[in-house]
């Protein structure tokens, strides 16, 4: 690659984007929507169960507890798909521009580009031989020289950037799920928020289950701890119900 060429092609990762190869590894076990989904519902569960105990610790009637988890549940549904959005589509604005580089440096540098690609081939063990001639090959269609380099050096594939839309709607849907298992027992008639207390703490262990998926830890160490960080923030908020309550009832 011609050396001023390489400087725009570094730059995303040289300011902290990561490498290419690091970006090709994230669609690993734990990738797809699986991961964002339990971590989205896990986000909704923590922070209505919070909101909720705090009302609770206030002595707030069973209305009151029902408008505050869903608005809570709306806000915080909303304000996730909107962040979620805007976080796509600048990554793949962000992608786009780096596969563009990649164009004009097939354009204006072709056999440097050829060169790089064959050499890409020759690390991975591929004979130098074969390595030159499926480059050379490769090269002879743009379109096929740029997927090829932007897969081996970007680690993207040009036609399956996620859709910010998508992204959104899953966020959306995730936390609104999460944030609607503490308030189902007020909506069922239950006026005490120990029913709450106790749905919202299965489904933190079984959050914490399905966490340990994408991580080395055990089902029961990391549903334990998803468990007992819940309901720490669930007694934090309480106690602060607690003392608005007295302090201005």
């Amino acid at each position: 690659m011609a050396p001023d060429a390489r400087d725009p092609k570094r730059s995303p990762s040289e300011s902290g984007h990561g490498s290419g190869k690091h970006h090709g590894k994230q669609h690993g076990p734990g990738s797809g929507w699986l991961r964002p989904a339990v971590f989205g519902a896990m986000d909704g569960l923590v922070s209505n169960v919070a909101l909720i105990s705090g009302f609770a610790g206030g002595a707030a009637a069973r209305p009151a507890v029902i408008l505050a988890g869903l608005a809570g549940l709306a806000s915080g549904a909303f304000s996730m798909a909107t962040g979620e959005y805007t976080s796509v589509r600048s990554q793949n604005e962000a992608m786009r521009a780096q596969i563009e580089v990649e164009r004009r440096e097939l354009e204006l540098y072709p056999q440097a580009e050829q060169a790089e690609l064959a050499a890409f081939f020759r690390a991975q063990g591929v004979e130098e031989r074969t390595a030159d001639a499926v480059a050379r090959q490769l090269g002879r269609s743009p379109d096929s020289a740029l997927r090829a380099h932007v897969q081996s050096e970007l680690g993207l594939d040009p036609d399956e950037l996620p859709s910010p839309l998508a992204a959104a709607v899953a966020s959306f849907g995730a936390f609104a799920l999460g944030a609607l298992i503490p308030v189902t027992p007020y909506l069922l008639g239950f006026a005490s928020f120990a029913a709450a207390a106790l749905l919202a703490g299965l489904a933190l262990f079984l959050l914490g289950v399905a966490v340990s998926r994408f991580t080395d830890r055990s089902a029961l160490y990391s549903g334990a701890r998803q468990l007992l960080l819940g309901f720490t923030a669930a007694a934090a908020t309480y106690g602060v119900g607690m003392l608005v309550n007295t302090s201005v009832g």
